[in-house]
């Protein structure tokens, strides 16, 4: 019996050791990272040095930039979303080709982005003019979509 409880102590002091480590980790890594959050999901730690995710907006500026009636694209995607890895390389490379901003706004890090503009899955690109939607397209496109997509937008 006494073997017993010695190996149950000494589980729990492994997992316990492990789940500090894993935190301070997390941690570390996310100080100073472009979402402005003491911890962020560990998805999202995996894009930080990831050159197609470096054109950040908080839902603090988005909200400031459509009150003020900005010109902006913004991008919704979840680090987690399989599609959204499929297609945020293709639209950063457009956006680049065609000298165009486009904002990305990460769902997975703050979900109230999905309620406040109406976004049904990812990824999904709107634009806004003069604080209102102009235009809207959603889901895995073919390059040539997000080419007229950014072009006319």
């Amino acid at each position: 019996m006494k073997k017993l409880i010695i190996f149950a102590v000494i589980i729990v002091v492994l997992f316990s050791a492990l789940a500090l480590i894993t935190s301070a980790q997390n941690k570390q890594q996310s100080e100073g990272n472009p979402f402005g959050k003491s911890t962020l999901h560990p998805e999202t730690i995996k894009q930080l040095e990831d050159p197609n995710y470096q054109n950040i907006i908080l839902p603090e500026e988005l909200y400031s930039a459509l009150k003020l009636e900005e010109k902006v694209t913004v991008y919704f995607y979840s680090p987690t979303c399989e599609y959204c890895n499929l297609a945020t390389p293709q639209i950063v490379s457009v956006a680049e080709e065609l000298g165009t901003e486009v904002k990305m706004f990460n769902l997975l890090e703050f979900e109230q982005g999905w309620r406040e503009y109406e976004i049904d899955g990812t990824p999904t690109l709107v634009h806004y003019e003069n604080g209102r939607e102009t235009a809207r397209i959603d889901g895995l496109r073919e390059r040539e979509d997000y080419e007229s997509f950014l072009g006319n937008n």
